[in-house]
């Protein structure tokens, strides 16, 4: 039998809290970042074609920010995993629609994109079970 000379890391909720921070990061960031600049976020809806744009800027901003909140504190999690999840397939498919573009190299940076926000989506997936079990 070995034995895991980081399972006392493992085990610190600190780590635990450092690791949902930097797994949120781009989450919470972008939320601030919207807030600091309404009118950079609305832009940045319209040129997406959606509307009303206030309404999706809130909608986001509470989704990033609160989202971020629930699975860095580890009470419910899995709910704002699932909202940051849901949020990041959705945003995915509207600003990285790989599939579409014509030109390879730009067609190549969209899919690779495309592919690490999936993998945002299975660690969000990972933190919901981590965070639920670790509180």
């Amino acid at each position: 039998m070995t034995t895991n000379p980081f399972a006392p890391l493992l085990r610190d909720h600190r780590f635990a809290v450092s690791a949902a921070t930097l797994l949120t990061l781009p989450y919470w960031t972008s939320g601030l970042a919207k807030l600091a600049d309404l009118s950079g976020a609305l832009a940045e809806a319209e040129h997406f074609g959606l509307h009303p744009a206030a309404a999706i800027v809130a909608l986001t901003v509470l989704v990033q920010v609160g989202g971020s909140l629930l699975v860095i504190a580890g009470r419910l999690a899995w709910l704002g995993a699932s909202a940051l999840g849901v949020f990041t397939a959705v945003a995915t498919l509207i600003a990285h629609p790989f599939w579409t573009v014509v030109d390879p190299m730009a067609r190549f940076h969209e899919r690779n994109t495309f592919l690490e926000h999936a993998g945002l989506i299975g660690g969000l997936m990972l933190a919901a079970i981590v965070r639920e079990q670790t509180r």
